[in-house]
């Protein structure tokens, strides 16, 4: 049988066109990135913890948004930290860019939305010490940190434009969740929706499909927009891979 694979590129020199084996394998170990993601994912932990620790109700706790997106930020950076200690390939662009998104929804529907009192949907109250530290880190750090390691540690060019409609599944299904957990407790609940604008008792279902429509339209074009940027933003590292620019396999 004819071997089509020319010795030279499994023994790691050159292929039949020439190009360096070091070219197409994976990158090597990144020791700094998966330091960084790991700490990121740390934060994200930690914010969940505090919150915990100062919460009498886990079931309203983990019914919003922020906890479960931080949760998966915590997750998916703790593999992609894994992966980049020991030299894995990098997660799918898929992955890591829903990541993203759900958490750039949590830290701006925060402070432009939950703590910006002319916006009809604020939601300031005093907080404990514990539940301070919890929100900065959950709304603020994490976000933050999300963005800047998608900036500086990965690759351009990942994110699909197929992508962006793929990731409003998720914020989708939250909407028949939020209000399925509200009908289901009962009236006056402390807590029985989980944000202002999915409050059925204030605005009704045609309120809250409005509400719905108007912060689903927000969050398509916020995952268009993080699309596009990742397909012009500048590589902020020197690139170890010429042919597979998102890290995510060997070859494209």
């Amino acid at each position: 049988m004819i071997d089509p694979i020319p010795s030279t590129t499994r023994r790691g020199t050159t292929d039949a066109a020439g190009v360096p084996a070091s070219a197409v394998v994976p990158a090597g170990r990144r020791p700094f990135a998966a330091v960084f993601r790991a700490l990121v994912a740390l934060a994200a932990l930690t914010g969940i913890v505090l919150d915990t620790i100062d919460s009498d109700d886990l079931g309203r706790l983990f019914s919003y948004f922020t906890v479960q997106s931080n949760l998966l930020v915590a997750v998916t950076f703790a593999w992609s930290a894994q992966r980049a200690w020991t030299g894995r390939p990098a997660l799918s662009p898929r992955i890591t860019g829903a990541a993203l998104l759900y958490i750039s929804i949590t830290g701006l529907v925060f402070h432009f939305v939950l703590s910006n009192d002319s916006s009809g949907f604020a939601m300031t109250s005093e907080r404990t010490p514990l539940e301070s530290v919890a929100n900065q880190l959950l709304h603020t750090v994490t976000p933050l940190t999300a963005a800047l390691d998608w900036l500086v540690l990965t690759a351009p060019g990942g994110f699909l434009l197929r992508h962006a409609w793929q990731w409003l599944a998720y914020p989708l299904f939250y909407l028949p969740f939020a209000l399925a957990r509200g009908a289901l407790l009962d009236p006056g609940t402390e807590g029985r929706y989980p944000y202002p604008f999915l409050d059925v008792d204030l605005h009704g279902y045609d309120g809250i499909a409005v509400n719905a429509v108007t912060f689903g339209l927000a969050f398509y074009a916020l995952a268009l927009t993080l699309t596009l940027l990742d397909r012009i933003r500048p590589h902020l590292r020197a690139p170890r891979n010429r042919i597979s620019p998102t890290g995510s396999s060997p070859l494209k």
